[in-house]
């Protein structure tokens, strides 16, 4: 049988900024370094899954709607 636990459980205190609904400031990632991460990643997926096509195909339309 699983284990229940009851009553308030611990977490850390809200900050005034996550009270607000806002990221606390602190360092923020560089955009390039979004892409270095991301980028290997969505490469090797076109390659396992062959999906060139799609890639090719979803360009066009995005070239399409911003009139190029």
């Amino acid at each position: 049988m699983a284990t229940q636990v009851t009553g308030p459980t611990r977490s850390r205190p809200l900050t005034a900024a996550h009270a607000a609904g806002k990221r606390p400031a602190g360092p923020t990632r560089h955009p390039a370094v979004a892409l270095a991460m991301a980028l290997p990643c969505a490469v090797l997926l076109v390659m396992l899954f062959g999906g060139w096509e799609q890639v090719a195909s979803q360009a066009r339309a995005v070239a399409d709607l911003i009139g190029h």
